[in-house]
């Protein structure tokens, strides 16, 4: 592993980026390959379910809106949701994306900890101080208790097996 200036003194250096548990999935081709074990490179799609008070769920249901928001990720997204399962730094996922993206993602430190904080804001992710450690699923495909979420498709796109060596 390469070293990046400045990471060390970085606020977020020894936190554990996590996933909450929301339903994802992985699809298509691999965008960006990785050797680390739980990340396929691929893109990934959330799944949220949408949280409607009575007078949105009859517009709702009169409109007949969508029940669940899919959020699609772009390719850099994607690889940093893979990486961000709680048992890696901070430090390890900025010196991996570096080591990806190169110079599209300079500077790597910086636009890592506003992604990270953009997930935050959108409440899908949580800074820990110590690795996960399988207290919550954090795999992909596993609806949470708090939402539902309507079956799928027998076509749809998604493959939520877990790779090689990923937790659950």
């Amino acid at each position: 592993m390469s070293e990046l200036a400045g990471i060390e003194t970085h606020p977020l250096a020894q936190q554990y980026p996590c996933r909450v548990p929301v339903w994802w999935g992985r699809h298509g081709s691999v965008e960006q390959d990785s050797e680390l074990i739980g990340v396929s490179g691929r893109l990934v799609t959330l799944r949220i379910a949408k949280n409607f008070k009575r007078y949105e769920r009859w517009l709702a249901k009169i409109l007949r809106a969508p029940k669940e928001l899919r959020r699609p990720l772009d390719r850099m997204n994607s690889v940093l949701w893979e990486l961000c399962d709680g048992s890696r730094t901070f430090e390890a996922i900025c010196i991996e994306m570096d080591h990806l993206f190169k110079e599209e993602i300079a500077p790597v430190i910086s636009r890592t900890a506003v992604a990270l904080a953009l997930f935050q804001q959108h409440n899908i992710l949580l800074i820990l101080e110590e690795p996960l450690s399988g207290r919550w699923s954090v795999g992909p495909g596993t609806t949470p208790e708090h939402q539902e979420l309507s079956p799928l498709d027998d076509d749809h796109p998604y493959d939520t097996d877990l790779l090689v060596g990923e937790q659950a």
